[in-house]
């Protein structure tokens, strides 16, 4: 319902504003001379009397007023109340559910309160000049005039407060335990300067509700420029683990926020905080292992974006790129892994089992087209199987009773589907492209450029080098596209189990792509050296009729060759695991308080990165 334009508030009443709606409208009424109608019981009924008469005036005009304020439901309870008095009272009652027990029924401070609210400095000032204690009444919330100033923005009424209140009344909070500069962390950086300039203990004070500081309260509402200037102001040892979660919580925000410089400074400052716990219950750790897509080499580049990213010097904090499969080799290489292998969480999960989960959508996007990303899941389980966990661990059961292997297969059924769907769609598409390139290839072995001598049935160019070039071209175009055929029609009849995904499906992926790009390759040479042949006495179509038979190949180059090597190097080349990872020097750095803190009871950090 939109609000009328005589109306004395800016919001209609409804059951979540009582307290605001309530002071405004009583602001309102007692600057017309109209609240002594809502307070005073009603007047005796003479018509002939006119002090009656005004009196009637006076509550029709503050019903009015009411009754334009409200809601549709607020209004529906007054309806047919006809005294300013009765429809007040009405509306207390329904919606004024935490009066304050230890609150005045007419609190003095309220036009004071009305008019900070309101923005009006001059009615505030002279108010303040009668009653001084005003700076530090209670509002009903439980907060002051400076809590009300800021909510509303009033950045010169909060200058104005904070010059006249002392240190200690900047440290009063609210029913949530929030200062005023908690509810400025979220606004202005103004603001904030004004009340940290004048006392800086407030940004130590944390909220009781969820455990935020000031500066956990900007970085929670993405204000980096007021995050910036609290944490210049925040001594180090505030942010330390033992002093509470705020350090891991600000790491934990910027980390999501991707605001690096704040979060790599703290840790190198304070190591210990990537496993210390947030306000919120997670670690910066644990946030890396959920943001791979923050960091360039968690993120799919294009063949050229690879070099230029590998020849540039990037500072990364230690174990963020590939982190699930450094965490593996971390645990590989301390000593006790056999112990830490053991551990399982609250369902009964064990490394194996929490192995056989489906990787996170931001790392399966990393790894073009289903069956690769089957391939890399079943490779991640079988090298945990066989290198982390032990063999007793292969075959344990998770409180629903099921196996690592039941469990990978449970996860990964549609995975598999898609997968084998992506495997036949493309060997389909390439089966046609080599049985063209077959039939051409045949056909032009016996209609050779140029024909043949009709006395002795060889072709009439036999001694010229361009035509063994022809030949040659043609026959290799003619045998590498029917092994390509014949491995793309083994694609299509395998039976597509889960280890299949491992080499056999990529090798004949491999092979049959790598064939038909050198029959497609060799045909256009072939096709190059016959109109050499017949034309090579006209150079100048020649060479471009060559230029432009390479269009074919470089298209081929431009559009498969890229999986190609995507699909060789996954298959060929070592998982990035274990025994075959170096650990990066930073890594190294954390090894002795990763492994303490594993064992004495942080399991959940593992099974959570995992």
């Amino acid at each position: 319902m939109a609000v009328s334009a005589d109306a004395a508030v800016v919001e209609l009443l409804d059951s979540s504003n009582y307290e605001d709606w309530s002071v405004l409208v009583k602001t309102y009424l007692l600057a017309q001379d109209l609240w002594d109608v809502v307070e005073e019981d009603e007047e005796e009924e003479e018509e002939a009397d006119d002090k009656f008469k005004a009196w009637r005036k006076k509550n029709a005009t503050a019903l009015h007023k009411i009754q334009i304020s409200c809601g549709a439901e607020a209004f529906s309870l007054i309806r047919n109340t006809t005294s300013a008095k009765c429809a007040w009272d009405i509306l207390a009652e329904e919606f004024n559910y935490n009066p304050k027990p230890n609150a005045a029924k007419h609190d003095p401070y309220q036009p004071f309160f009305a008019a900070v609210k309101l923005g009006d400095w001059r009615k505030a000032k002279e108010f303040l000049t009668r009653d001084p204690n005003a700076i530090r009444a209670i509002y009903s919330t439980g907060g002051t005039a400076l809590h009300i100033a800021t909510k509303f923005g009033h950045e010169h009424i909060v200058e104005e407060l904070v010059q006249s209140m002392t240190p200690e009344d900047l440290e009063i909070v609210e029913d949530d335990n929030w200062t005023a500069l908690h509810l400025a962390a979220r606004l202005n950086l103004k603001m904030v300067e004004c009340m940290v300039t004048k006392n800086k203990k407030l940004l130590g004070i944390a909220d009781g509700s969820y455990g935020l500081t000031p500066i956990l309260v900007g970085a929670q509402f993405d204000l980096w420029d007021i995050v910036r200037y609290l944490y210049s102001l925040t001594p180090i040892q505030d942010l330390m683990p033992e002093n509470g979660p705020y350090g891991a919580g600000l790491v934990c925000m910027c980390l999501r926020a991707k605001q690096f410089d704040i979060a790599w400074e703290l840790l190198q400052r304070c190591p210990r905080l990537v496993i210390a716990e947030s306000p919120q219950g997670t670690s910066p750790i644990q946030v890396l292992a959920d943001i791979p897509y923050a960091f360039p080499s968690g993120t799919q580049l294009k063949f050229w974006e690879k070099w230029i990213y590998d020849g540039i010097h990037i500072q990364h904090p230690p174990a963020i790129p590939d982190f699930h499969e450094k965490v593996y080799s971390l645990i590989y290489g301390v000593d006790q892994r056999n112990l830490i292998a053991t551990f399982s969480d609250a369902s009964g999960n064990d490394m194996l089992h929490l192995a056989g989960m489906l990787s996170p959508t931001e790392k399966l996007d990393r790894i073009s087209g289903a069956a690769l990303q089957m391939q890399r899941e079943r490779q991640w389980f079988k090298e945990v199987e066989s290198n982390v966990v032990l063999p007793s661990g292969v075959g344990a059961f998770n409180n629903k009773g099921m196996s690592p292997h039941q469990l990978f297969t449970q996860n990964h059924n549609k995975l598999k589907e898609e997968g084998e769907k992506w495997m036949k769609d493309t060997a389909t598409s390439c089966t046609v492209v080599g049985a063209l390139t077959i039939t051409i290839m045949f056909a032009a072995a016996f209609t050779v450029p140029g024909g043949n001598n009709g006395g002795t049935g060889f072709p009439l160019f036999l001694d010229e080098k361009m035509f063994i070039v022809f030949i040659v071209s043609d026959a290799i175009s003619l045998f590498s596209s029917t092994t390509s055929v014949l491995m793309f029609l083994g694609i299509l009849t395998s039976r597509y189990a889960e280890d299949d995904f491992l080499k056999s499906l990529p090798t004949k992926m491999i092979i049959g792509l790598s064939t038909l790009f050198i029959s497609i390759a060799s045909m256009m040479v072939a096709f190059c050296s016959a109109l050499f042949l017949m034309l090579h006495e006209r150079l100048w179509i020649v060479i471009p009729i060559i230029f432009l038979a390479s269009i074919p190949v470089t298209l081929f180059i431009w559009m498969q060759f890229p999986l190609l090597v995507e699909i060789f190097i996954s298959t060929f080349e070592l998982l990035v695991l274990l025994c075959t990872l170096r650990l990066d020097e930073g890594i190294e750095n954390y090894i002795e308080f990763f492994y303490k803190d594993v064992v004495s009871g942080y399991k959940g950090l593992v099974w959570y990165i995992c």
